[in-house]
């Protein structure tokens, strides 16, 4: 077991609030970084909304829209989409991708199907990934030329319509669909009209192959405490959507590469000699979209969103489900956009008067907004009105 030891450093929220902004490029946008650099800062991008992975990416570089950042997925092959943490929709470094999928085929949703799901046994989900590497390896298909591939290599059962989806029953294999991607046998392609497309990774990551899982875990560990730490257990299990049990352990077994470090009263963990506390306070009037990583990642959500910040901004405790105004690293309000052709209209809801000067980098902020939306923004401050996001 980690000890927990007396003499050790001490960093106080402001000091790591001000450290984890910086290291996102939220408090200085990073200066001639392309985005896959960016990108491995935030230890991957949410890519649910593909509109709000490429406003978080822009917002942290300089200069970058999203059409530098379709050319990174789709031409350039630096960027790859596929399942990520939490088994979600992620933006990831193609470079990182062994390690990403070695990581998270050792997590307990990369390991194998739920038992207990009487719809996809273990072996039916391992026929299926298995099946899925094979029929991909040299092509990009549809979700219904998947289906068909599927039912021709494995058997007709993998395309039996037994998952309830939004509309209708999707077919049996996709309930393995997100455990495919996490270790590596498919990611997404360019869209082929208004249909998704699947492909294997090997076709753009030369020798493509899951790292080995330790060495994986480890890396994906101490990356993710480069981006949130300090943190503890707790809060990388929440992060990775994986037991309390089975990360604790996971740090149990990583003594050498991690240090114990107080913060706020409680102790937590950085990688081994990542100690530095940032000189500055945090300062800047930010404008963060759907899901954004720091958002979702940072802890703790108390100090983070603090006060009415907390039920304006999360939605039953879940952080990302609103678009955030942040202001010194905290957050500070919400903010709600829609597009109609060139036009992007904003409203910027603060929970607080916001003083001129910030008023002022707000504008900024909302001018940068159009540039990598390539958009004209108007705006207004304002409540929002609109929901939550599912």
């Amino acid at each position: 077991m980690i000890e927990y030891k007396k003499a050790v450093p001490q960093l106080s929220w402001m000091e790591v609030c001000a450290r984890r902004i910086a290291r996102h490029g939220i408090s200085s946008p990073y200066l001639d970084a392309v985005p896959a650099d960016i990108v491995r800062a935030m230890c991957g991008a949410h890519a649910q909304i593909i509109s709000a992975a490429e406003l978080s990416i822009g917002l942290r570089g300089t200069g970058i829209t999203r059409t530098d950042i379709r050319k990174a997925i789709w031409n350039d092959r630096s960027l790859v989409k596929t399942y990520g943490p939490r088994g979600t929709l992620h933006l990831l470094p193609s470079q990182d991708l062994p390690v990403w999928t070695g990581a998270l085929s050792a997590t307990p949703y990369g390991r194998t199907a739920d038992p207990r799901n009487e719809l996809l046994t273990p072996e039916q989900a391992e026929a299926v990934i298995e099946g899925i590497a094979f029929v991909l390896e040299d092509a990009e298909m549809t979700a219904d030329e998947l289906t068909q591939a599927l039912i021709d290599h494995v058997g007709t059962w993998a395309g039996d319509p037994v998952m309830p989806a939004f509309q209708g029953m999707w077919p049996r294999w996709r309930m393995a669909q997100s455990t495919a991607g996490v270790r590596g046998a498919l990611c997404f392609g360019p869209n082929r009209g208004r249909n998704v497309t699947y492909t294997s990774p090997r076709r753009w990551i030369p020798r493509f192959k899951p790292a080995e899982e330790r060495t994986a875990l480890t890396e994906v560990v101490k990356q993710f405490l480069y981006s949130y730490g300090p943190a503890t257990p707790q809060q990388f299990a929440q992060w990775l959507a994986v037991p309390v049990r089975w990360a604790t352990d996971l740090f149990d077994t990583l003594t050498s590469e991690l240090q114990q470090v107080e913060f706020e009263g409680t102790f937590a963990w950085v990688a081994a000699g990542d100690t530095e506390a940032q000189s500055t306070a945090p300062q800047g009037v930010r404008l963060l979209p759907y899901f954004d990583a720091y958002a979702v990642g940072a802890h703790p959500r108390e100090l983070l969103f603090p006060e009415h910040a907390a039920k304006r901004a999360l939605a039953n405790g879940q952080a990302g489900n609103y678009p955030v105004l942040l202001v010194g690293g905290i957050v500070a309000g919400v903010w709600h956009q829609s597009r109609s052709g060139r036009k992007l209209n904003m409203i910027v809801e603060p929970l607080q008067e916001l003083t001129p000067a910030e008023v002022r980098e707000l504008e900024d902020q909302i001018k940068r907004v159009g540039e990598i939306l390539e958009a004209i923004p108007e705006w207004k401050i304002g409540t929002v009105t609109t929901g939550p996001h599912a």
